[in-house]
C-alpha cells in the first residue's frame, strides 16, 4: 500500500514501524543515551524508537524534546523517521536539526508495528 503525507525533512530510509496511538514528547520520556521510551504508562514504555520508523499522532510536551532528538542522532539511538498525524514545531525542528526524515498529514490507522516502510519523497510504502 503506498500513502501519501507532507514532508518536513525529506529522505529516503526503510524500517520496521514503531506505532503509538498516543502522543510523544522526546524530553524526559525518552532517555537520549539508550533511545528507550521511559514515559511510565506509555504504550511504548520500554520500547527502543532506534532506528525504527517511529509513528504517532503528534508530539508534546517541552521545547526542549528537538535537543533530546538532536542527542539521540548524535548518540546513534534516533529513529530512522518519524510519520505522523500532525507535525508540531517540538518535533519538525528536532528532525531538521537531527536530520532525520519526517512526514506529516498521514492515516496512521494504515500501519502496523513492524509493518516494513519506505519513505521516499512524499510517498510511504507499507508491506505488512
Amino acid at each position: 500500500m503506498i500513502l501519501k503525507a507532507r514532508v518536513i525533512k525529506e529522505g529516503h530510509v526503510r524500517g520496521k514501524a514503531l506505532v503509538s496511538k498516543e502522543p510523544i514528547g522526546f524530553y524526559g520520556n525518552i532517555d537520549p543515551e539508550t533511545g528507550v521510551v521511559i514515559e511510565k504508562g506509555h504504550p511504548l514504555e520500554g520500547k527502543s524508537v532506534a532506528n525504527k520508523i517511529l509513528v504517532f499522532p503528534t508530539g508534546k510536551g517541552s521545547t526542549v524534546g528537538s535537543y533530546t532528538m538532536y542527542r539521540l542522532k548524535k548518540n546513534g539511538k534516533a529513529p530512522l523517521a518519524i510519520l505522523c498525524e500532525e507535525s508540531e514545531a517540538i518535533i519538525a525542528v528536532g528532525a531538521i536539526i537531527s536530520n532525520i526524515t519526517m512526514l506529516d498529514k498521514i492515516d496512521i490507522s494504515k500501519i502496523k508495528t513492524d509493518d516494513d516502510i519506505e519513505i521516499k519523497g512524499d510517498e510511504v510504502r507499507v508491506n505488512e
